[in-house]
């Protein structure tokens, strides 16, 4: 690996997702850049393959299913017991559901992988984030686009499940999420909600051999490259902005008076996620 880069301090990173994809082209970047980085991955054999080919001692692979509360948690306490600070948590977890599957907490999976794992780890680094001298969370999510909807009265989709519902949902809720973690206001670290757009990344991950077969065949038509896609990840990271929220979507950066950003739909998404897990 290259050293540190000049006029740059090292910074610690956290990256879930980060074995595949964006997320593993965002932990190599950094690492080349002198950086510490821990990733976050379900995949162990994913894992040791990210070690082989960064080969660097400044990597750390933590093997954990994100939908899973308790395995959130024991990241974040694992976390906070090696380190002081963090300056850049990058958020990439995701995978697509067919079928509807509900995770050993009883919460549909898209939801407690795509959104819940994102709240968690966010509010429960936060301290951490805050002890780093310009600290930022990047979520990379679908900010930008206004289909879906938080099903308010039926957030869990217990009635009627679809792939797409579901990750337009989460998607939506991680909007909400940024709005609501900039309200707060009482931290340093800044929140980038950043649609990438169609990126050649993780396509070999749907379960469906049809539809990953489609998936390929028009990302070598349309989708950008992750390379292309993870650029203004590390200037964030770099460089975060001064304004506690940004959103941007394909490098245009949004007005936050977007539909999708109402300030009242993430106060309420706050408080029914902050009851979903009192108690647990």
């Amino acid at each position: 690996m290259e050293d540190t880069v000049p006029g740059q301090p090292r910074k610690t990173v956290i990256i879930s997702g980060g074995t595949t994809g964006m997320g593993r082209a965002t932990a190599l970047e950094r690492l080349a850049r002198g950086d510490r980085v821990i990733v976050i991955g379900s995949d162990q054999d994913r894992g040791r393959a990210l070690l082989a080919e960064a080969a660097s001692t400044e990597l750390r692979f933590i093997r954990a299913d994100l939908s899973s509360i308790a395995e959130v948690e024991r990241v974040v306490a694992d976390i906070a017991e090696r380190y002081e600070a963090v300056d850049a948590l990058a958020l990439f977890a995701n995978r697509v559901s067919p079928r509807r599957k509900v995770t050993a907490d009883g919460l549909e999976f898209t939801f407690a992988l795509y959104y819940l794992s994102r709240y968690l780890l966010s509010h429960r680094l936060r301290p951490l984030l805050d002890a780093a001298p310009a600290p930022v969370v990047v979520n990379v999510a679908g900010v930008g686009n206004t289909s879906g909807r938080i099903e308010w009265d039926d957030p869990q989709l217990t009635r009627r499940y679809g792939q797409v519902r579901a990750q337009l949902q989460a998607g939506r809720a991680n909007d909400l999420l940024g709005v609501a973690f900039a309200a707060r206001g009482e931290g340093k670290a800044r929140y980038v909600l950043y649609h990438p757009g169609f990126t050649r990344s993780g396509v070999d991950g749907h379960p469906s051999r049809v539809v990953r077969g489609a998936l390929r065949f028009l990302g070598r038509l349309f989708a950008r490259p992750v390379a292309e896609s993870v650029r203004p990840i590390f200037d964030w990271i770099d460089h975060p902005p001064s304004d506690p929220l940004t959103a941007v979507d394909r490098g245009r950066r949004l007005d936050l008076s977007l539909r999708t950003l109402d300030p009242d739909d993430a106060a309420r998404l706050a408080e029914y996620t902050e009851e979903l897990l009192r108690g647990r």
